[in-house]
């Protein structure tokens, strides 16, 4: 367990879990906040042994946002300029969105803001029944953030998005799954299991090829047919020559569940 001022991180079966823990404030991201999970990010990259990563949060609630009363502001620095902080927050979301494993939200409580985004950069986004979702932004006075100009789009459609974006409303999290904003929703006391099977069936999958097929799909609506065949291309010549597809034809011979090491 790691020893960070506002996260939790745990590491159990190739699964990290980062619980955001600042309940008293509804785990509102501050300065603080934001730097650890910058460098919790960037670490689980970089760990081999890190093969699924779930974001969620402490005290019944996920994230209620940006926290607008941190003087420090979202880089931690109260003498960054405006844009300085803005840009780092953007660093930490970006580190979220580009990491080469699955990542997985679990949302209970709320999520709003700059929490809903952190949300939605994960792969996955499981919430309890009892969850509350919102682009708030535009209730503060504010444009929405966190890449959700990038994100709501590509999940809801643009018409829905511009609705979500521009009325603030709290969605529930049947409201939020039926109209693809989250993965599902599942009873509040059955959340915590929820999670744990899906990640334990990544954290059991092939890492290569995952990592593979995650970079394919967030970049597949930013190219042309042309150019994702080729891309599918070069990562399924990189699978063959892997050893954890060459487990898998074994595996499969053999009437077995493959063993995927990574390599």
């Amino acid at each position: 367990m790691s020893a960070f001022e506002t996260i939790i991180v745990e590491r159990k079966d190739g699964v990290v879990t980062v619980t955001l823990n600042r309940p008293e404030r509804k785990n509102a991201g501050n300065g603080r906040m934001w730097q650890e999970l910058h460098e919790t990010f960037v670490e689980v990259g970089r760990r081999r042994e890190d093969r699924v990563l779930v974001v969620t949060g402490a005290g019944g609630a996920f994230c209620s946002g940006a926290d607008i009363a941190d003087p420090s502001g979202v880089s931690g620095d109260p003498g960054d300029p405006h844009l300085v902080r803005m840009r780092f927050f953007g660093d930490v979301m970006l580190a979220l969105h580009h990491l080469a494993k699955p990542t997985i939200a679990k949302v209970g409580g709320v999520a709003a803001g700059a929490g809903l985004s952190l949300a939605l950069q994960c792969d996955l986004t499981v919430a309890a029944r009892s969850a509350r979702l919102s682009e708030i932004f535009s209730l503060r006075g504010l444009s929405v953030d966190g890449g959700s100009s990038w994100l709501l789009p590509r999940l809801v459609g643009l018409h829905k998005a511009k609705e979500l974006a521009f009325f603030a409303d709290m969605l529930s999290a049947e409201e939020a799954a039926g109209v693809g904003l989250i993965n599902k929703f599942v009873a509040d006391d059955e959340l915590d299991a929820a999670v744990d099977e899906w990640a334990a069936r990544l954290a059991a999958g092939p890492p290569l090829a995952l990592s593979m097929t995650k970079r394919l799909l967030n970049s597949g609506s930013l190219v042309s047919m042309e150019q994702a065949l080729e891309d599918e291309a070069r990562s399924q010549t990189v699978n063959f020559h892997t050893e954890d597809t060459a487990e898998a034809m074994r595996a499969f011979r053999d009437r077995r569940p493959p063993k995927f090491e990574g390599r």
